[in-house]
């Protein structure tokens, strides 16, 4: 029974992790139910304009891309995501808008973004920098694909410091998870090279989105 439990803990961390096959598939549709309320909530935190060209880091299910979409109406959003089986789900969610030539959803790592620099007015990336290789990297890559004056929005449901924190360290620890406080999410974005860094708390839900502002200046 034991081995059973571990095997199964095993599973799920790899589930959220990196979504593969049927199950993961099934993972990040639901994952689109799950985080559509922390989502809107945290996308309050960041202008947009009708036109922006917008990039989803860690797309998982589409959903949050299906937003983006309705927000920037004149514009182009952009999805990517390292696991097979996440794109599959945010393509079929997105179908309508990918014919449309308004979304464009592709494979790939938050590692090495296939965009040129200065791609993008906003990045966003909802629940998916706790498993990033290398968190100030990573950042520093998506830096190379805002536009000067862009922001990124990192959103999450949970950090370390929040409210019953006791019960999220075993689950961060089994995932694997870079589990961060709002202080070291600002850290975060300085260190990557943001002329910015702003943290917003919804404490009573748990809730956390740091935004980076890209400097404005031309070189940059």
């Amino acid at each position: 029974m034991a081995t059973l439990s571990i095997g199964a803990a095993i599973l799920v961390a790899r589930q959220c992790r990196k979504p593969a096959g049927w199950l993961g598939q099934l993972n990040v549709s639901l994952m689109n139910l799950r985080h559509s309320r922390v989502t809107d909530w945290g996308l309050g935190n960041v202008r947009f304009e009708k036109g922006f060209t917008i990039l989803d880091v860690g797309c998982g299910g589409g959903r949050t891309i299906e937003k983006l979409a309705a927000i920037a109406g004149e514009g182009k959003v952009y999805g990517i995501d390292y696991s097979a089986a996440s794109v599959a789900v945010a393509r079929r969610k997105n179908a309508k808008q990918i014919e449309a030539g308004r979304v464009d959803i592709r494979e790939g790592s938050v590692a090495s973004l296939p965009f040129p620099d200065r791609t993008f007015d906003v990045v966003t990336a909802v629940e998916t920098h706790y498993y990033w290789p290398d968190l100030v990297a990573n950042l520093r890559e998506i830096l190379r694909v805002l536009k000067p004056g862009g922001r990124l929005a990192v959103i999450a449901e949970t950090y370390r410091g929040r409210r019953l924190d006791a019960l999220y360290l075993p689950a961060m620890k089994l995932l694997g998870a870079t589990y961060l406080t709002v202080q070291e999410h600002g850290d975060a974005l300085r260190a990557a090279g943001f002329a910015e860094a702003e943290v917003a708390e919804e404490r009573a839900k748990g809730w956390i989105c740091a935004v980076g502002r890209k400097s404005s200046a031309e070189g940059a």
